[in-house]
Order: structure tokens, then C-alpha cells, then sequence
């Protein structure tokens, strides 16, 4: 199929699942790759054609374009478009990841966030710190009466900032990928099971170690932010169980659903 003669709706490309936006959308790229649907030097369908077709956001669309880019399957060629540069498949052992339990996911996340704030406070410079301050200032607490996604996209705005200013490229596009699977999650355990995100004064507090130039003191931080939720997740997941660990942990604060 040419893709002067492409129709957002001429093919039957499986729909994302909502509880893994981005999971979903690098699943069906993958498979029409490898099936050969758009061959080696194929230009494959627009941003906007694909979350069309995918019935998601440009943005979740971009994130499984970006792995699938960084795995060396496709190509971005800025102005001309995205091609495809192989057929492999690359996605199994990041499905596996965000197929995960939450308390996997949390897990996983503390690793691979202390880390990052470490070399953030590390390598961090001048513009990557303006940066993170503006993602702080933007990211603010929970709006009463704002929708979770909307809060969500700004807390991942944050944290992608602490991680570009890593300078490791390789963990910036693992992190890029991972953000979208942690939304996914961070979504799950606020709605479904009631937890709630980690308070602005703990972000602060890793925005000032990074500050500081203290990898010590970013890698405490990092892991106090996600402690609430890793000590959530450990638990019975009897509401009532989880309501009690919320009532009696500080730097857990409710917001409004």
C-alpha cells in the first residue's frame, strides 16, 4: 500500500486497550512490521493517521514510535517522515514490564527513579535545572475537579525532566517508554484502588537535592516519593487496609476523585 493511497480507516489495525495506552500501540506497530505490512524503506502512516486509526493520542502514538526508533525498527527522518528499518521485534521484554502487578510496577519504578535522580544531581545543568524547576511549578498539586490524566501528564512533564538531565541517552529513551506505562499504573492505583499521589513537598525536596548537586541526598528523595506507593501495594488489598496505611502515613495527602 502506498502512502500517497493511505486511508486512516483502509486498514484494521487492532485498537489500543486503554489500560496500556502505550503498551498497546507499540503491540499492533509491532506486529504489522513484522508482518510485513509496511516492508524495509516502507514510509509508514503519520502520527495523526496512526492514533486515528489506534484511537489514541498523538502523544501515546510518539512514545511507541520512539522505542520502536531507539530499537533501530523504524527511522525518523525529520520533514520526510518515519520508515522502517527492520522487521524484528523488540517489544516483547518491554510488554512483559508493563503487563506487570502494580507492586511489580512500583517496584520497579523506585529502581530505575533513584537512579536517575542520582545522575541528575550528578550532571544536571543550568538550562536542565530551569527546566525541572518549570515542570515543579507546573506540576503543582491535584486541581479539585481536574481529571486524573490531566495531572498525571504534567507529574510525567516533571519527572522526564530529571531524566534528560541524566545525560545517559540510553536511560532517557528507556524512561520515555517507561512514563507511559507509569501513567497507566499511577492511573490504576488512584482510581481503582484508591491510592493517591505523593504530595508536592516531596517533589520539592528532589528538585532542591538535584539543586544541590547532592546524588545522595536525590537518591533518598526519589525513593521517599514512590515509598507511599510501594508500602500501598505491599499491603492486603483490602480497601480498608489500604484506607488505614493512607490515614496513618503523612506523606500520603488525598485528593479529590
Amino acid at each position: 500500500m502506498s502512502q500517497d493511497s493511505f486511508s486512516p480507516h483502509a486498514v484494521a489495525l487492532p485498537q489500543a486497550r486503554r489500560q496500556s495506552l502505550v503498551d498497546s500501540a507499540l503491540e499492533a506497530l509491532s506486529e504489522h512490521i513484522a508482518s510485513g505490512m509496511w516492508p524495509v524503506g516502507a514510509r509508514i502512516p503519520t502520527e495523526g493517521e496512526l492514533g486515528e486509526i489506534l484511537r489514541v493520542g498523538r502523544n501515546t502514538v510518539r512514545e511507541a514510535i520512539r522505542v520502536l526508533s531507539h530499537a533501530g525498527i523504524l527511522e525518523v527522518r525529520q520533514g520526510d517522515g518515519t520508515y522502517v528499518r527492520s522487521l524484528e521485534d523488540p517489544g516483547t521484554l518491554m510488554r512483559t514490564i508493563s503487563r506487570s502487578s502494580l507492586r511489580e510496577h512500583f517496584e520497579l519504578r523506585t529502581m530505575l527513579e533513584i537512579e536517575t535522580a542520582r545522575l541528575a544531581a550528578l550532571r544536571r545543568s543550568t538550562g536542565d535545572l530551569q527546566r525541572i524547576k518549570a515542570g515543579l511549578n507546573a506540576r503543582g498539586e491535584w486541581a479539585e475537579g481536574e481529571s486524573v490524566d490531566a495531572f498525571l501528564e504534567r507529574d510525567s512533564a516533571f519527572h522526564r525532566a530529571i531524566a534528560e538531565a541524566s545525560r545517559n541517552g540510553a536511560l532517557i529513551q528507556l524512561y520515555r517508554y517507561f512514563l507511559g506505562t507509569a501513567r497507566d499504573a499511577a492511573r490504576a492505583a488512584i482510581l481503582e484502588h484508591g491510592v493517591t499521589e505523593p504530595s508536592l513537598s516531596l517533589h520539592e525536596g528532589l528538585y532542591h537535592a538535584i539543586e544541590a548537586s547532592d546524588p545522595a541526598r536525590a537518591a533518598r528523595a526519589a525513593r521517599a516519593i514512590l515509598r507511599p506507593l510501594t508500602k500501598a501495594f505491599s499491603l492486603d488489598r483490602d480497601p480498608a487496609a489500604i484506607g488505614a496505611r493512607r490515614r496513618k502515613d503523612p506523606t500520603m495527602t488525598r485528593h479529590p476523585r
